[in-house]
């Protein structure tokens, strides 16, 4: 773990019921991290607690969204794009001065294998733009497939892109990603979540079409300097 986050911070998973953010969440907490698993139900959440420390082992905990978000150093969105403008709105009373790590794809049923962004440009920069300058937002995860996140025995075989406007701030997530078991980039600035979000609804094609329980993408090419 990073000097910014060893020993210091608390990372709440916003949506962290769900398949995807429990995942996420569990496998945070066993990379040495404490979670908060926030929910709308603050009694599911601590339900949801329970069952995802059993599994995964580590420290995890449940709250109400709001709550969630005030005791976290780092907040974790991981809701359905149906979601994302309202859970935005709870949490923004407590984000200031924060990383926020946006995983949301704005995937709009039953179309979901075609892309479809928001006017923004992405899901992510829509975070940005409502939350303010003031808070960190960066994109990662989306690329991952919830089922394999789900199961503490699966390795994580392909590659996380992270975007956003501050280097520092996309550093501890690739930081992140690395606790969690994931091989994460630098992707550029928070515009270029658009590549992210709209591949999703590619790899879900993909994965109809060619039968892959859970498509991903690799990085080809070895790192020869810093990054910028």
């Amino acid at each position: 773990m990073s000097d910014y986050i060893k020993g210091t911070s608390t990372m709440s998973v916003i949506g962290a019921t769900g398949a995807l953010g429990s995942g996420l969440a569990g496998r945070l907490a066993r990379g040495g991290h404490k979670v908060i698993i926030g929910s709308r139900d603050g009694a599911r959440a601590e339900q949801a607690a329970a069952e995802l420390a059993a599994k995964f082992g580590g420290d995890i905990a449940g709250m109400e969204n709001a709550d969630a978000a005030a005791a976290g150093d780092i907040v974790v969105l991981t809701v359905p794009f149906a979601n994302h403008r309202p859970t935005l709105e709870i949490i923004q009373p407590h984000a200031a001065g924060k990383i926020v790590v946006d995983v949301t794809v704005p995937l709009m049923p039953p179309k979901v294998r075609t892309v479809q962004l928001p006017p923004e440009g992405s899901a992510a920069k829509t975070a940005q733009q409502f939350l303010g300058e003031g808070v960190r937002v960066v994109s990662a995860f989306q690329n991952i497939a919830a089922d394999h996140l789900a199961d503490p025995d699966h390795d994580i075989d392909c590659d996380v892109l992270v975007c956003g406007n501050d280097p520092k701030a996309r550093e501890i997530v690739v930081t992140l990603a690395a606790d969690a078991g994931m091989k994460a980039w630098h992707a550029g600035r928070i515009d270029n979540s658009a590549v992210a979000e709209a591949l999703t609804s590619s790899l879900i094609f993909i994965n109809g079409h060619y039968k892959i329980p859970g498509a991903g993408i690799r990085i080809s090419g070895e790192p020869g300097g810093p990054a910028h």
